[in-house]
């Protein structure tokens, strides 16, 4: 890099409101709610805030995955929570998840409404609550653990670095994103390199594992992700791409990746779910054309 854009820090850090790039006018060093604003409850215990971004995804595919198999006690209300406008930031929001981020769940089931924030979480709590998609003990619950916690812990790699500085900086600069492509990269290889000896990531069986590490790698090996599968070569991962392929025919992955989904072409968006017929008659461009 040449010496005029080298960056020398400061004694003290202080925020720069106008650093520029996406999503800079919602960033900032301070937690806490901006706006008061209650959360809206509707008619199911389960009740989810979220937006379909990857960890978004995560939690509709698997409430989706649970109602597929039967588990009518799954039923869900799924609320738009727009980041870009800051609804993360209401004082409702930050009740339910003080950390301020997607996706959030209030599970009103019991007697005491229950929150239940980070995706991860909200993974392990509705497989322990449905007793699925999670071995109950010993070994194989054990492996699955370890690439959900693999996934949590390896994501920002991905997202708040790689897709960070490749699509959203205000201007493309080389160190980073060959830092974070290389550690992309690496991580591909890991995932590939162990479905080479499985059907999915954790064993023989489909598990929140699974859920957890398509929502983001799946979808950037299929080119739904930073439009830069060309530019990582996506396509040798060939066994991170049989499995990405196979977790997106599921039918209860393909109606996940739809809700809370604010972009994109119409017929993909369904905004809010409140019931399954929602799929059908809700869809964005459903609704436009009904008002027309």
């Amino acid at each position: 890099m040449s010496d005029d854009t080298t960056y020398t820090p400061p004694a003290v850090w202080t925020w720069d409101s106008e650093s520029g790039g996406r999503f800079a006018n919602i960033n900032r060093p301070i937690a806490g709610a901006t706006h008061d604003k209650d959360l809206s409850v509707g008619k199911h215990p389960l009740q989810l805030y979220s937006l379909a971004t990857p960890n978004g995804v995560k939690v509709t595919v698997m409430l989706e995955e649970l109602l597929e198999l039967g588990h009518s006690g799954a039923e869900y209300d799924a609320w738009l929570v727009n980041i870009g406008e800051g609804d993360q930031f209401s004082s409702g929001f930050v009740g339910a998840n003080p950390n301020s981020k997607i996706p959030a769940l209030m599970d009103h089931s019991g007697d005491t409404p229950v929150r239940v924030f980070e995706s991860g979480s909200i993974l392990v709590h509705l497989a322990e609550k449905f007793d699925a998609f999670l071995p109950k003990d010993g070994p194989a619950r054990t492996e699955v653990m370890n690439w959900l916690f693999w996934q949590m812990g390896s994501a920002p790699y991905l997202g708040g670095g790689f897709g960070h500085f490749y699509s959203y900086a205000p201007e493309k600069w080389q160190y980073p994103i060959d830092r974070f492509s290389m550690e992309t990269k690496r991580q591909l290889d890991v995932l590939d390199r162990e479905l080479a000896e499985n059907t999915y990531i954790a064993g023989d069986d489909y598990t929140i594992a699974d859920m957890a590490i398509w929502a983001w790698y799946g979808q950037l090996v299929l080119g739904r992700l930073y439009d830069a599968a060309e530019f990582l070569d996506v396509t040798s991962y060939t066994h991170v791409m049989r499995w990405a392929k196979a977790i997106d025919a599921r039918p209860a992955v393909s109606r996940g990746r739809k809700v809370n989904r604010a972009f994109g072409e119409l017929h993909t968006q369904l905004r809010e779910r409140h019931d399954a017929s929602d799929f059908d008659t809700k869809t964005q461009d459903k609704l436009e054309a009904e008002a027309q």
